[in-house]
């Protein structure tokens, strides 16, 4: 795997490399914006791990251009920013995960290859499954063509879901990604936001694409009838 690290700090942009290449990949880095954008658009990589505060161009406006250029390269987000809202943010503009700093080693490995083995079909920069497209610069999603009105946690979700395609996505999972929270087995929050997803992605539609893994979670897919 040929990977580009945007990364200001050093220690952390040696400890990566280092750890990569002891896995095997081939590793390129980058310690500022305008850099590392320059890197992305001119050289083939299969995957980005990108830090959200650079100098000169931060990680918003580096993933921003890249996805505006067409490039579609996975980008990891690799960051000390844990907000729910830098999180919801970066899945919007186009990345395909979102790591928070300290990290497990192991965790950055097994993310990056999930990236690179799942993911549903790409026609520039629309995310299809089936009839269910969503296009995450534009902040819209169609089924049958059909534009569906979701609310910015919804949409959230369903990037999510979309972005690890044919994945089995634990309960605990979503809630760590997308509401920032240690999951409680009393806490229903994860059921009643997927109820409310599928209401508008599935219920008006023959085909159902969201699916329930009982005891486990939900998964996103296209299934033989």
């Amino acid at each position: 795997m040929r990977i580009l690290v945007v990364e200001d700090d050093v220690k952390t942009a040696t400890y990566l490399r280092q750890g990569l290449s002891e896995n095997g990949m081939s590793v390129k880095v980058a310690h500022e914006g305008d850099d590392g954008l320059n890197l992305a658009l001119t050289r083939e990589f299969d995957l980005i791990i990108l830090d959200v505060m650079l100098p000169n161009l931060d990680g918003w406006q580096v993933l921003k251009k890249i996805r505006e250029r067409g490039k579609e390269t996975p980008v990891l987000f690799l960051t000390a920013r844990d907000a729910v809202p830098d999180r919801v943010k970066g899945l919007e503009l186009g990345a395909d995960d979102y790591l928070v700093k300290p990290f497990a080693f192991s965790e950055l490995i097994a993310r990056m290859q999930n990236i690179v083995r799942h993911g549903p079909a790409k026609q520039g920069d629309l995310f299809r499954v089936g009839d269910l497209e969503i296009d995450p610069i534009a902040h819209t999603a169609k089924r049958a063509g059909k534009r569906l009105d979701l609310t910015p946690k919804e949409f959230a979700l369903l990037s999510l879901l979309m972005r690890r395609t044919g994945e089995v996505l634990t309960r605990v999972r979503i809630a760590e990604r997308i509401w920032n929270m240690e999951f409680e087995s009393d806490t229903n929050v994860v059921d009643v936001h997927m109820r409310r997803l599928r209401a508008k992605v599935d219920d008006p539609f023959e085909t159902k694409l969201i699916h329930t893994v009982r005891g486990v979670g939900y998964v996103l897919e296209e299934r033989e009838p």
